[in-house]
């Protein structure tokens, strides 16, 4: 990480908007998990920046967007092949004010390692709420995380 960049990235970024723009939770066929003992089963999970850009709204302004995929999956064992019991993942898009124009680098760095400390407390809100509704066991995640591919998309683009 470079510390420069992203304080460069820090000091001109802006919250404007942080919202879910899909989400997607089910059970697979078969399995009902108010009445089913998941003791054993596996959790697995991923949370991975996926995309980001630079758009110009309506009123001129330019925002910077970061595309943040989450989720959590509960499998009988940890095989590849592995019957998915349920499913609760969700894509996150975090915009932000562009208030000075400022280099790609400076950019990738703020994605890959601030922004989902902005993400995170959602994610944790809404997996909590989501298991509570589909009575799946509560999960409680840790207060932050940073995304699993920060290390991949910095060597993806050398």
């Amino acid at each position: 990480m470079n510390k420069d960049t992203l304080q460069k990235a820090i000091e001109n970024l802006q919250v404007q908007d942080l919202y879910v723009r899909n989400l997607n939770a089910q059970c697979s066929d078969g399995f009902d998990p108010k009445h089913s003992n998941l003791d054993g089963c596996i959790i697995q999970s991923k949370h991975l920046v996926t995309k980001s850009e630079t758009i110009q709204n309506d009123d001129g302004d330019l925002l910077f967007r970061v595309f943040v995929e989450v989720g959590v999956k509960w499998v009988k064992d940890e095989s590849e092949d592995a019957d998915m019991l349920a499913l609760i993942e969700s894509e996150f898009v975090a915009e932000y004010l562009l208030r000075a124009e400022i280099g790609q680098e400076c950019l990738d760095e703020f994605a890959l390692n601030n922004v989902s400390y902005h993400v995170w407390p959602y994610w944790r809100e809404l997996l909590s709420a989501q298991c509570e509704r589909m009575r799946l066991p509560r999960i409680l995640l840790p207060m932050m995380q940073i995304a699993q591919n920060q290390d991949d998309l910095k060597s993806n683009k050398q």
